[in-house]
């Protein structure tokens, strides 16, 4: 069954409720998640802000977007597509950060989509990537 992987700005779009995100979303009829390593970015910028009103604001926001919204954990089969991917790209001369190469290899392992406006991932034979904010 097709799915989509939402990545890390896909879900700060919707903290943020941007209209052409939050309508494709609410129009998508394939199962919709996003990945541990995803969370861990989130969780980053937020605990990079001062604490206070906006810090919290954001942190309510995103626990309201990530509600309802499956996380797919790290399993030994992305992690052989992680060092698969890493490599192969390496030997291309193409370098990448870790956090999306494993974003991109738990959607290539699992055959999702990946839900991004980093066009960065364009660059990775084989990985299905939309930008829902167009």
């Amino acid at each position: 069954m097709p799915a989509v992987l939402l990545d890390t700005n896909a879900i700060s779009d919707l903290m943020m409720d941007h209209p052409k995100v939050r309508a494709r979303l609410l129009a998508c009829t394939d199962p919709i998640l996003t990945s541990t390593i995803v969370l861990g970015e989130i969780r980053y910028g937020l605990n990079r802000l001062t604490l206070g009103k906006k810090r919290t604001d954001l942190e309510n926001r995103a626990l309201r977007t990530l509600l309802g919204i499956p996380i797919e954990q790290v399993t030994q089969p992305i992690s052989d597509e992680f060092g698969r991917l890493k490599a192969s790209l390496e030997a291309q001369g193409i370098i990448l950060g870790d956090n999306d190469l494993w974003i991109a290899a738990t959607a290539l392992s699992l055959s999702y989509t990946l839900i991004t406006r980093d066009s960065i991932f364009i660059r990775i034979p084989g990985l299905q990537v939309e930008d829902w904010s167009q």
